[in-house]
């Protein structure tokens, strides 16, 4: 099995990690640094091990065979797609649900200002839209003021102008906590809009590791945005005259 190891250095390390799904690699020797305070955007076709990748750093993957190393920094948060909410409870018990260290109420309020939910800390679930679900579930992540932050496609589920609201309030609060954070898309305008760094994988392996150097805020357009998307899209091998979302991981 790999090696995993925790720690407060702020970096995410990865070294010839492989995972199988019988006698299919779906990582095969795919080695990864990500900074303290760096965000990191994964792309890459289906079944390239996006989400295996993310399921390897969170320690959720125990049945799965695998050799190599990783560390990261703790503690580690996940948002996934859905909000993951529980329905019996009400949002700020959701928020503070497990959370230790001292003040947990006043830090799951706190958390919920952030995210321009202060006054529905009594709210149940099934109250909010799924764009005010996806917001708890940041602050549920966020007021445990994680070294590592790994997003499965958190957006995804949610229509387009909540998440162009959502991709503005996530940079927001990255930038404030400075965790390291780990984001799977299969949104190429995503990636660029959030990402200081854009990693796909192929074959189980990082295919390409692009730098984004645009200036923020970054909106969709310019030569310097257009080029770099081409980029991307030629690194999926999907033509860039084509304007298509490239398939979400499920492995």
């Amino acid at each position: 099995m790999a090696t995993y190891t925790g720690g407060l250095t702020g970096t995410v390390r990865i070294r010839n990690l492989v995972r199988s799904f019988g006698d299919r690699n779906v990582l095969d020797g795919l080695d990864l640094d990500v900074g303290a305070g760096e965000f990191v955007a994964l792309l890459g076709r289906s079944g390239s091990g996006k989400s295996t990748l993310l399921r390897a750093l969170a320690g959720l993957d125990h049945d799965v065979t695998g050799t190599g190393g990783l560390s990261s920094p703790d503690p580690v948060s996940v948002v996934f797609q859905d909000a993951r909410l529980l329905p019996w409870k009400r949002v700020l018990d959701n928020v503070v649900l497990g959370l230790e260290g001292p003040g947990p109420v006043e830090r799951g309020r706190a958390a919920l200002a952030e995210v321009g939910l202060e006054g529905r800390e009594k709210a149940w679930p099934v109250e909010l839209s799924g764009g005010e679900q996806q917001r708890v579930s940041l602050a549920r992540s966020l007021v445990r003021e994680p070294g590592l932050l790994l997003a499965d496609e958190p957006f995804g589920a949610l229509d387009a102008l909540t998440r162009i609201r959502m991709h503005a309030l996530l940079r927001r609060l990255c930038d404030r906590h400075r965790p390291a954070v780990l984001l799977v898309t299969h949104d190429v305008d995503e990636a660029i809009v959030l990402a200081d760094r854009v990693v796909v994988l192929s074959e189980g392996r990082i295919g390409a590791d692009i730098p984004v150097t645009l200036p923020a805020p970054r909106a969709h357009g310019g030569t310097a945005y257009a080029a770099l998307r081409e980029r991307l899209l030629a690194e999926l091998g999907v033509g860039a005259d084509l304007d298509v979302d490239v398939d979400v991981d499920r492995t």
